[in-house]
């Protein structure tokens, strides 16, 4: 099984350059493909593996495409795919040392590891968690006890009405967080953003202002390190100044962007984020591991512990001390917990930071690349800065009455169907955007170019559908 699995896994990385990103089909076709009672009877493994071949590989979106742009995905690694079989197979539950010694002190090295990539203190704590909602949600967590009036965790909340305060930009993970936590959607506030889509400042510093007159506790802001819409980094270091003037925790997320720290050009971005009290990273973005492998990093372990330590009879731990009595769960929400840590440490062992941060320094180059070329043309225009390597632009052709809007959508799924590239969307000040994230290794600046070869292809036929 394993060789014939194997052997499956080679083949689609070899081929995936060729492939189309997309093969289009329907929720019915691919129903009547699977579609069956529940065997009551086994059937040979080749078989199986047939049905994988034909219509799990065939019928699915490949992120590990150079072309695919969509969303912020993570491309895959082979030496991560090996990893992921090694830590099905032997099982771990990686809820505290005594569950799995070995998996539990790797764990805590890439930790180690990643506050080393990133600057951030080396008393700070941290986990991986199942990706960044989740490594945003446990940091709100953390600072929801941490600034509350009373002992939120056993009381709850009571009448606070706490508020945190994200720039209108910010990943909504942040507005569902105040939700599962008792905070409350509404009492999220959003902050207006600059001209380059960055937290305005002034904007925080009235909000907490005005909030505190009411009445109100401010307790947390969140600072995005590339927001999900056009990758703008919020200014770090100036939001943790206002943050320490008011008494708020700084949370920042760093799910997509916060890896570029490792790349020289946006080294800048990222000076000051060894003073947040927590951070939100995914190493299954810009490290370009498999879903799912989040993290988050807290600067102060009791915090977390405050948030989060649990105990029961049948978690105790008996006959252990010290580091042996580690627990994760006192740590962050989940208690059973795979081996994440397996597929991370051979990815850094195997090919070293250095690599990495280049691989990363080679994305953001792709994507300013491309808005070079947009800006060359006289029918495309960009839409918002390239901080990172999102970007956002629009086919906007001289003496076009109609609707832009309605058009860059037809082109969008027009690039979509044809397989060849792929690209999301987003609203930039208003305006519906062709978006795109560079987010693999393999990409290249050819890859640019043919992407704006595919989207001009796009553009005529959507021209000629709306006659």
């Amino acid at each position: 099984m394993g060789r014939a699995a194997l052997d499956l896994v080679a083949e689609y990385f070899d081929t995936l350059a060729a492939r189309a990103v997309l093969r289009p089909t329907t929720s019915a076709a691919l129903r009547r493909r699977l579609d069956e009672p529940a065997p009551s009877a086994g059937e040979p493994f080749a078989d199986l593996l047939g049905t994988v071949r034909e219509v799990v590989e065939e019928f699915s979106r490949h992120n590990g495409h150079p072309r695919f742009f969509g969303y912020v995905s993570s491309p895959g690694m082979p030496v991560a795919a090996m990893g992921s079989m090694i830590a099905a197979a032997f099982n771990i539950n990686v809820t505290c040392w005594r569950s799995g010694p070995a998996a539990t002190e790797m764990e805590l090295l890439c930790i180690r590891w990643i506050k080393e990539m990133l600057g951030y203190p080396a008393d700070g704590a941290g986990l991986l968690v199942s990706g960044g909602s989740m490594a945003n949600f446990a940091g709100i967590a953390a600072a929801r006890s941490a600034k509350a009036p009373g002992n939120v965790v056993r009381d709850g909340l009571g009448g606070a009405r706490m508020r945190l305060y994200a720039s209108e930009e910010a990943h909504f993970s942040i507005r569902k967080a105040a939700a599962m936590l008792g905070i409350g959607a509404a009492n999220l506030r959003s902050v207006k953003t600059d001209a380059d889509l960055r937290m305005d400042l002034a904007d925080l510093d009235h909000l907490v202002r005005q909030d505190r007159d009411a009445g109100h506790l401010p307790f947390c802001v969140v600072a995005s390190a590339g927001t999900a819409g056009t990758g703008a980094v919020d200014p770090i270091g100036e939001i943790a100044d206002l943050a320490r003037a008011h008494n708020l925790w700084l949370h920042v997320d760093g799910a997509y962007g916060g890896f570029a720290a490792m790349a020289p050009s946006a080294r800048a971005f990222f000076r000051r984020i060894g003073e947040a009290d927590s951070v939100a990273l995914d190493p299954h973005k810009w490290l370009y591991l498999p879903v799912g492998c989040g993290c988050v990093l807290y600067r102060d372990a009791a915090a977390a512990r405050a948030a989060f330590s649990e105990n029961a009879e049948y978690t105790r731990v008996v006959g252990l001390e010290g580091d042996e009595a580690f627990a994760f769960w006192d740590y962050g929400p989940e208690l059973s917990r795979p081996f994440r840590a397996l597929d991370l440490w051979l990815l850094l062992k195997s090919v070293g930071t250095e690599a990495i941060g280049q691989a990363i320094e080679d994305n953001i180059a792709c994507a300013k690349y491309f808005a070079d070329l947009v800006s060359a043309t006289d029918d495309f225009e960009m839409l918002a800065p390239v901080d990172l390597s999102i970007f956002c632009f629009r086919y906007r052709p001289r003496g076009f009455a109609g609707d832009l809007d309605a058009l860059n959508e037809r082109v969008m799924l027009e690039v979509q169907r044809g397989g060849s590239s792929y690209l999301s969307n987003a609203r930039v000040r208003g305006a519906f955007a062709l978006r795109g994230c560079v987010l693999n290794y393999r990409t290249t600046k050819r890859d640019m170019e043919i992407l704006l070869e595919d989207v001009r292809s796009a553009v005529g036929q959507a021209l000629s559908s709306a006659k």
